[in-house]
């Protein structure tokens, strides 16, 4: 029977398994995230890779994302930055599971002018399968942002990632949606509403400060006939526009962004960020996951 290994991210909402051989991805498997099983990860892992194993031990395991946090399966430590691919590599956590070798790959970790802390755990898997799929990104200076819960803005310099910013942006997206007044608690059903709320947010973050903005998503539906799906573009366009305007403070001079994660929600920052003048171009994240995770072959299962 040909032998197999499996390369896998395990973030907080979600695990996806892949099961690699003969240099091909061949099946799939999907489990819960982290932030559910927490420190029964070993038991959920197991559950879900049991089909599997029916044709034997992989001959490796390598996993990234929350699944080395401190409260997830076994904490890999932090490299820090400046870091390149071989230093993060290096700082993996290696263990015998069950007679396989299995991986769970390091965070990155920076500190900012002002000694502030700053931490990732996954992205910096796609940042370095960026530069693996696309090898210019490896050399000079290149600016990354990955969109997500958590985004990342990241400097990288002849293959190393320099420094990073982490803006909670989608967090307090979820946070003014779900749990304040501000957010409608609907269901999105009508796209194009949204989108023109989308713009509208993007032109107000241009020219105006976030707090003095944000009660606009219920003033303008109580007074205005605004609809639901409007009022979650609104605060969508509003916060990645200021936050953009903010970080653009910081960046100094750049030639474009290299865009990572969700096609939806990069197209949405792409959207933003050519609103300033700033070009971008889109990666795709699983594909770059996937290159940080050392596959670089064809995707047939």
């Amino acid at each position: 029977m040909t032998g197999f290994s499996v390369i896998g991210d395990w973030g907080t909402s979600r695990l996806r398994l892949f099961r690699v051989e003969q240099g091909a991805i061949v099946a799939r498997r999907d489990g819960p995230g982290i932030g559910t099983v927490g420190r029964e990860a070993e038991a959920a892992f197991a559950e879900t890779i049991a089909p599997w194993l029916a044709d034997g031990m992989p001959q490796s395991i390598t996993l990234c994302g929350m699944v080395g946090a401190r409260d997830g399966w076994v904490e890999a430590p932090y490299a820090d930055c400046p870091a390149d691919v071989m230093t993060w590599r290096q700082a993996a956590v290696r263990f015998d599971w069950r007679g396989a070798s299995l991986s769970i790959m390091a965070g990155l970790a920076c500190e900012d002018g002002d000694g502030i802390p700053d931490v990732m755990r996954g992205e910096e898997t796609q940042i370095f399968g960026a530069l693996a799929r696309d090898p210019a990104l490896a050399q000079g200076r290149h600016l990354i942002v990955l969109p997500g819960t958590h985004n990342k803005w990241s400097l990288v310099e002849d293959g190393r990632i320099i420094a990073f910013r982490t803006m909670p942006t989608g967090e307090l997206f979820a946070l003014l949606r779900d749990q304040s007044t501000l957010g409608p608690k609907v269901e999105l059903t009508d796209p194009a509403q949204e989108a023109a709320g989308f713009a509208e947010g993007l032109a107000r973050a241009g020219d105006a400060q976030l707090l003095q903005s944000l009660f606009a998503a219920r003033a303008m539906r109580l007074r205005s006939g605004r609809s639901g799906d409007w009022a979650l573009g609104y605060l969508s366009g509003l916060l990645i526009g200021c936050e953009i305007a903010e970080i653009s403070v910081t960046l100094g001079d750049t030639d474009g962004v290299v865009l990572i994660g969700d096609k939806r929600l990069s197209a949405r920052y792409a959207q933003a960020l050519d609103a300033r003048g700033i070009a971008s171009r889109k990666m795709d994240g699983d594909g770059c996951a996937l290159a940080g995770l050392g596959f670089m072959g064809e995707v047939t299962a």
